[in-house]
């Protein structure tokens, strides 16, 4: 068979390679008979370490496999023919690939707009036109589908691609899909109030499954998170047509009708407040805890590192131990990377990679510092490269400063960070471990999730090897990073819950932090990096400090007027006696009203007592005294024991009186009160009866 495939008699496919074991011979004959001349200018292209490695056999061996399944020379590889050659073979093809496309994309057989890696073409699209976009939700009306397409080009050029596809979402889908769905065959935008207060309904709330304790679902309705981006982008899109309609009425005329969302249904004034308070209240129950945050991932990097020295220290198949832990070293591996050189086994035979969990511990210490001592956004955070670091003179004083240069991002806007000296250790630390055997940083290529494309290459400082590929760290790596280091911490919330980090609550504690330091606002404003200082303002959050301290000085001027006798501590008895005295209080009807420190002075004829609280829960058994009352009057007067049926009568008035206080209770909470304010139509009518000279009186007075 080799015979066959080295003749090129056969081209089996790559499902078939796949399952057969790629010899040394497969590769060294494949090359000597199909393409040596191709084979000896990549080898020289290639370093020696990386050719002989194991990285570089098994991508020589996919490259092998290409050729034996597609024919031809190594120059005649396209990009198509290593993607079906990773999506058809096992997954254990994936290292044959990766390293291939590498080599091939060096040696410039690739397209130059070719991703940089296979990995990043499977993880990321890329763009879409907007037809595109509109058609994945396949819209029956064809009329209403072309405008809402046309209406997005229009808008195209003044959004980036997150923005456009967010609009996309909720015009084709949210708005129209939906109600297709509940109103088959409708093809116009004027909507009836019916179908308008429909779709307001349905997109207000949202039907969710819940898990109940005895493991089965049910379904529960609850508000939407953000029903008003909805309607906002509606409105919007309602308005700009009737606009346009007054501009080109040939084009946007016919779709020019009244808008079924009104203003007020677009106020976000109180889920603004809303917002405020939750942030407000995140921010000062994570920012007492940011030290502790900061020692635990310091803590994690220290015993990290101590664990990655000891398993390289080791001898391969030896035991070891560390921080009071039992490992194994597995084998050597004749890779290029000397990660792939740590793995190890715990005491219960575990694998677990020191090298990798030394990595993530790392990245995620150095995201916490950036993030806390810059107050920069995530996506900023990862487009630092060494460019970022810069060096401005004073011309008052020639004194070098540092100054830490951060990309267009949220708001296409850069602007400039003064580094600390605790920022410029973390900086030069995070240099020191990227920098190449060359002393410069490599170039690697990061994806911009909001214009969903690839960045040019650049010396980025989130960068890790991994394969022996360069890749730039993603948000996903620093979430779980932070995750991970929270779990260590042992941080809970006021609940009880594991207190929960992301990665913009540091942007939050360096504002606050910043101004309650003593950094004017204005100041924060411009290294925050925001347009509006109202924005700022949204951001900090400050305890009242001022009312604070006026009301305790209130309390201690008021207590000071008072006799010190007052605020002594109680003796042991004494909170014993106060103590009893509210559970004496407690009687059958309810509650004893009297004062602390006084006995009962009816000599606890509660049902008579004016102070007595009852219960609306005991109208039962205040019912049932009162017949038995009427009862025992009965048997007085037939036995003749008059002094008894005076008695007896005055219990069964105050009965009768507080079973009437209990029943106007109940109707006062049941019933609705008639304030006397006017209806908008018994004011209208006395506006269109006002005589005709008193309306003339009125306007010549004015």
């Amino acid at each position: 068979m080799l015979a066959l495939l080295c003749a090129d008699v056969v081209r089996p496919d790559f499902a078939w390679l796949a399952r057969r074991r790629m010899t040394p011979a497969f590769r060294k004959e494949i090359a000597h008979s199909r393409d040596p001349e191709g084979f000896a200018l990549l080898e020289a292209r290639v370093p020696e370490q990386v050719w002989t490695s194991s990285e570089g056999c098994r991508a020589r061996t996919g490259i092998a496999a290409i050729l034996v399944t597609k024919g031809g020379r190594i120059r005649d590889i396209t990009v198509g023919d290593v993607l079906e050659a990773r999506e058809a073979a096992s997954p254990t093809w994936n290292n044959h690939t990766a390293a291939a496309y590498l080599w091939l994309r060096d040696w410039d057989l690739f397209p130059s707009d070719s991703p940089a890696t296979l990995r990043q073409m499977e993880r990321h699209a890329g763009q879409v036109s907007v037809a595109q976009l509109v058609d994945r939700y396949q819209l029956r009306c064809q009329p209403v589908r072309d405008l809402i397409v046309e209406y997005l080009a229009e808008r195209q050029p003044a959004l980036d691609y997150a923005s456009l596809e967010g609009l996309s979402r909720m015009l084709a889908f949210n708005f129209w899909s939906e109600l297709e769905v509940h109103n088959p065959g409708i093809s116009s935008l004027e909507l009836s109030a019916e179908v308008a207060a429909g779709w307001k309904a349905r997109q207000a709330t949202k039907t969710t499954r819940k898990r109940q304790p005895d493991g089965t679902f049910i379904n529960v309705t609850v508000p939407r998170g953000r029903p008003r981006s909805t309607f906002t982008a509606v409105r919007s899109f309602y308005l700009d047509l009737a606009q346009w309609a007054a501009e080109d009425p040939a084009r946007w005329g016919r779709w020019a009708v009244r808008c079924p969302i009104t203003m007020d249904e677009i106020s976000v004034k109180k889920q603004k407040a809303r917002v405020k308070a939750r942030m407000d209240q995140r921010t000062r129950e994570r920012l007492p805890v940011l030290p502790v945050l900061v020692r635990t991932a310091r803590q994690q990097l220290e015993d990290a590192t101590t664990r990655l020295k000891a398993v390289r220290a080791a001898a391969p198949g030896a035991a070891f131990t560390v921080l009071g832990e039992t490992y194994t070293r597995t084998k050597m591996y004749s890779g290029i990377d000397p990660d792939r050189q740590c793995w190890v086994r715990d005491t219960q035979g575990t694998k677990i990679h020191l090298g990798l969990a030394e990595h993530r511990v790392f990245w995620t210490w150095a995201a916490i510092e950036v993030l806390r001592h810059t107050g920069v956004r995530i996506e900023e955070m990862l487009e630092l490269s060494h460019h970022s670091i810069i060096q401005y003179t004073l011309p008052s004083s020639g004194e070098v400063v540092p100054l830490l240069q951060i990309a267009p991002s949220k708001l296409d806007e850069e602007r400039l960070l003064l580094v600390t000296p605790e920022l410029a250790d973390v900086l030069a630390t995070i240099v020191s471990r990227v920098r190449g055997t060359n002393g410069s940083i490599p170039l690697v290529v990061s994806y911009d999730i909001h214009e969903r494309s690839w960045n040019p290459p650049m010396p980025l400082l989130f960068q890790w090897s991994t394969n022996s590929e360069r890749r730039a760290i993603g948000l996903s790596t620093v979430r779980k990073g932070l995750v991970e280091v929270l779990e260590a911490s042992g941080l809970t919330n006021s609940i009880g819950e594991p207190l929960i980090f992301q990665p913009h609550d540091f942007r939050r504690i360096f504002i606050t932090d910043a101004v309650q330091g003593g950094l004017p606002p204005h100041i924060a404003q411009v290294i925050a990096g925001h347009k509006d200082i109202g924005t700022t303002m949204h951001y900090l959050t400050i305890y009242p400090q001022q009312a604070i301290e006026a009301h305790r000085a209130f309390i201690a001027r008021r207590r000071s007027e008072r006799p010190s006798e007052e605020y002594r501590t109680p003796t042991p008895d004494e909170w014993e006696s106060f103590l009893g005295h509210f559970e004496r209080r407690k009687l059958a009807l309810g509650t004893c009203g009297r004062a602390y420190g006084s006995d009962c002075v009816h000599e606890h004829a509660c049902v008579r007592c004016p102070v007595l609280l009852v219960s609306p829960s005991e109208l039962p058994r205040l019912e049932e005294i009162r017949d038995n009352l009427t009862d025992r009057i009965r048997e007085a007067e037939r036995e003749g024991w008059l002094g008894e049926v005076d008695g007896l009568n005055v219990s069964l008035a105050a009965a009768k009186e507080k079973i009437a206080q209990l029943a106007a209770q109940q109707e006062r909470r049941s019933s609705v009160v008639h304030l006397g304010l006017p209806t908008f139509p018994q004011i209208a009518a006395r506006a269109g009866h006002t005589p005709v000279g008193a309306r003339q009186r009125g306007r010549t007075h004015g």
